[in-house]
This record gives C-alpha cells, structure tokens and sequence, in this order.
C-alpha cells in the first residue's frame, strides 16, 4: 500500500511538472519552440515593458539558438531589454559581443549607436563632487559613449543614426570638460596647480571645441603665475587674448572690481 502511495506521488510530480525528486521546476514557455515563436513571444513582453520576462525569454532564445539566422536579432534585442531595465553592464557586454560576433551584419552600426545610448548618462555627476573624494571621481561611462558614437561617425558615416550621434558627442564633450574644469577648481582651491594645470591641457587637448576652453585657459595661466613659470603664463595669456578678446576673466577689469586675481573658485566649496 506504502508503496502505490509512493509511486502515486511521484507519477503526479512529473506530469504535472512542479516536482522532480522534492525540488520545484520552472515552467519554461520557449521549450520545444522555434526560434520566431520565442523572439515573438519576448517582443511581446517588451511591447507590455514586461523587462524581466522579456529578459528570461530572450537569454533562453540567444543561448539556445546560437547558429540561427534569428542569433544576432536574439543579441540586439536582449541588449535593448537589459538597457530599459537598467542592466547597463549586461547590455553593453551583449552589444560587445554582437560587435565581435557579427561586425558585417546590416545593423551593425545600430549596435554602436545603442552602445552609445545605452551608456548615455551623467547621473548628476557634478553634483557629486565633494572634497573628499573628488580625486576618485571620474567619467568613463561618458567617455565609454563617446568613443562607441565617434566610432559609429567613423565607420558608418552614411547611417541614419549619425545626426543624433553628432549631437549626443557634442552633449558629452561639454559634460566630460565641464566635469575636468569642476575638479581642476578644486585643485586650484587647494593649491594643487601641477594637478590644476593637467586637468585645464586634458581639456585644451582633447576637447577643443567645447564651451570650456576659455576657463581651461584661465586657470592654466593662474596655475602657472602661482607657480611662478612666467613663459609659460604668457603664452596662455596670449592664446586667451587671440581666442577670447572679450573674456570676462580679464586682469583689468577684475582689478577694477576690486577681485584678486583670477580667484573665482574659491566660493565654490564654501
């Protein structure tokens, strides 16, 4: 009798699929299905912005499904998914690995396009620089953008995507610079110049034609004057002078305000 009852039991788990030896199994809908029913069926999860089963169905379709004509549009989609909910580290690996995997694919320069939306944030970065750490903070997820949009620009001049890639690398360099001048202030504040003066060229150097390169310059001349390199100081003055004849950061008319010297940063941590 013992023993029907044990049998009875363990014929049921099966059927019903809920248990095998003790342990619950998850229900997998893609089982058995072809690669358009799973792709379908998590394009409908997406539509529904049902992430995490748009996910659970996708990761099971690119896994599953390596060597199908489906396989890049599997990566394409789980990295899009991954992004909306906010698994950026996930969706940019997949967008990597699309990359590798299928660099003469048609929507190749879709993925680098997403790359570079993907890690498209400033997440208020200026507003968290404190002096505590402000040495430690950095910007290479906007620099991570940057270089997967310059690289879509670069390789994929004709795509669809370039305008507002163009647009987004413009948004970026000024936020990458911005971020450079806000530490090189607080240098400046401290009276670290060397480090000051490092941060003003990063940004003279490699983002030329942001918004910040008159500052960039004012803090490198006061970085010099301080440290007391006077051909070095003349010749940013003279650059400052060819560049920006009407700066707001001249000698004179701070003079006339009765405002020491090019010290506009020392309120900011006040």
């Amino acid at each position: 009798l013992h023993m029907k009852y044990l049998l009875s039991i363990i014929l049921s788990a099966l059927l019903s699929g809920c248990f095998i030896f003790g342990e619950p199994t998850e229900f997998d809908e893609t089982t058995g299905q072809t690669p358009g029913w799973v792709l379908l069926k998590a394009t409908t999860y997406s539509d529904n912005r049902d992430w995490t089963k748009a996910i659970s169905v996708l990761e099971k379709g690119e896994q599953r499904f390596p060597n199908s004509p489906l396989a890049p549009q599997f990566k394409l989609n789980l990295a899009f998914a991954y992004y909306k909910f906010s698994k950026i580290v996930e969706a940019t690996a997949m967008l990597n690995k699309f990359i590798r995997v299928h660099p003469n694919h048609p929507t190749i320069d879709y993925a680098y396009y997403l790359k570079g939306v993907v890690t498209f944030t400033d997440k208020g970065i200026l507003n968290k620089l404190t002096k505590q750490d402000i040495s430690d903070r950095d910007v290479n997820q906007l620099k991570v953008s940057f270089d997967a949009l310059k690289e879509l620009i670069t390789l994929y001049p004709n795509s669809k995507y370039y305008d507002d890639a163009v647009n987004r690398m413009t948004y970026l360099m000024n936020k990458i610079a911005e971020h450079e001048i806000f530490v090189a202030r607080y240098y400046m504040k401290i009276k670290a110049y060397v480090a000051a003066i490092n941060r003003s060229q990063y940004v003279l150097n490699n983002y030329p034609q942001t918004v910040h390169q008159e500052e960039a310059l004012v803090i490198l001349i006061s970085g010099y004057e301080n440290m007391g390199i006077t051909d070095l100081q003349k010749d940013a003055e003279r650059i400052l002078a060819l560049n920006f004849p009407n700066s707001d950061f001249d000698r004179q008319k701070l003079k006339q305000n009765k405002r020491e010297w090019w010290k506009f940063w020392e309120s900011l941590y006040d």
